[in-house]
């Protein structure tokens, strides 16, 4: 069993991953550590000195190289599923969960970590809200897609483990 959690930067994903292992006894990988140990260097650097293509391609065989493990809960990077070839592998290795936020919710978490973020490095308040809005419109399509959706502001691990054993009876 492989469980993907998706959504945008700052929603919970990594917090949420390693909760959700632990408590129903999987491994946990995250994807952007996955890469950084494969790279020898951390994710700001590998944009930086060789860009965002590089970057997602190496996401891509990062994600099929993760897509065979048995018994582990995945979470993605924001831009994972956003792509076809991506989210198709995602869909047929294994359940995928959404984790939703509002957009003043994602601004207040990501306002602090900013420069740990590439794509929103050095943006003011009113650039990063615009820039949330306009790039969680188009990356939504993709994480709707997602097999079960919860909310990151009220998650509550104990409702997500009951909507997976729903999903396994199915």
């Amino acid at each position: 069993m492989r469980i993907y959690l998706m959504g945008y930067m700052g929603s919970g994903k990594s917090t949420t991953g390693k909760q959700l292992a632990k408590k129903i006894n999987m491994d946990f990988v995250d994807i952007d550590d996955f890469i950084e140990e494969k790279e020898g260097m951390p994710i700001p650097e590998i944009f930086k000195s060789k860009g965002e293509d590089y970057f997602r391609e190496m996401e891509h065989l990062a994600l099929q190289e993760l897509s065979v493990l048995e018994n582990t809960v995945i979470s993605l990077g924001g831009g994972t599923p956003c792509n076809e070839k991506n989210l198709l592998l995602i869909k047929e290795t294994g359940t995928s969960i959404y984790l939703k936020m509002s957009i003043p919710a994602l601004i207040h978490r990501l306002h602090n970590a900013k420069e740990k973020r590439p794509l929103i490095k050095g943006k003011s308040e009113n650039d990063l809200k615009s820039y949330i809005a306009i790039n969680l419109g188009v990356r939504e399509d993709f994480y709707n897609r997602a097999d079960i959706t919860i909310s990151g502001e009220n998650f509550d691990i104990d409702d997500l483990e009951l909507k997976l054993s729903y999903m396994q009876e199915i």
